[in-house]
């Protein structure tokens, strides 16, 4: 059995991919290396993102492992343009996977890229993993696992935010286990 721990980044002083986390943020940081204290980790992989290594940092400092770097746990790019309707986008983008703006690739693509990262982990040695991510990219992995996840299920996740995903072979069971 494997364990995966998917966790979304802490608050974020913005969403380019250098921004850091604020304040706040920093402190959820060090919230979230207090949870993780007691739980076996083996790897830790996650987005080139700032914020999101920014967000792993103190968990990975306290277990002396090394961040992996994976580019496929970036967020997920809706649209290339400004989109002042995006939220309605994102909305539509869950209930049509291949629904695709300007620039932007699909819930599927998004989601593929993700589950590839879960193919690479199911094959390496590593039991117990923790990935971090971003919200959306987040939501389209656990989708994938329990396809009733959609779009209301992104608007209550929380900065950060941790589920884990057991993984028995075939079988994969998810449960939200940070308590916001």
């Amino acid at each position: 059995m494997k364990k995966v721990y998917v966790v979304r980044h802490c608050e974020a002083a913005g969403q380019a991919s250098e921004a850091p986390l604020t304040d706040r943020g920093v402190r959820q940081a060090e919230e979230l290396a207090a949870f993780f204290a007691d739980v076996k980790i083996d790897r830790i992989i996650s987005s080139p993102f700032l914020r999101a290594v920014q967000s792993i940092e103190p968990a990975a400092e306290q277990k002396s492992i090394e961040i992996e770097s994976d580019h496929r746990l970036s967020e997920r790019i809706l649209s290339t343009r400004d989109l002042p309707d995006w939220l309605e986008k994102l909305k539509a983008a869950f209930d049509n996977l291949d629904l695709r703006f300007d620039g932007g690739e699909s819930s599927r693509e998004a989601m593929n890229r993700a589950v590839s990262v879960m193919g690479d982990i199911h094959q390496h040695g590593a039991e117990d993993t923790i990935i971090v991510t971003h919200g959306n990219l987040m939501s389209l992995l656990l989708k994938h696992y329990q396809p009733d996840f959609g779009f209301e299920q992104w608007k209550n996740l929380s900065n950060p935010d941790v589920y884990l995903l057991n993984i028995d072979d075939q079988e994969v069971s998810l449960e939200r286990l940070w308590k916001s």
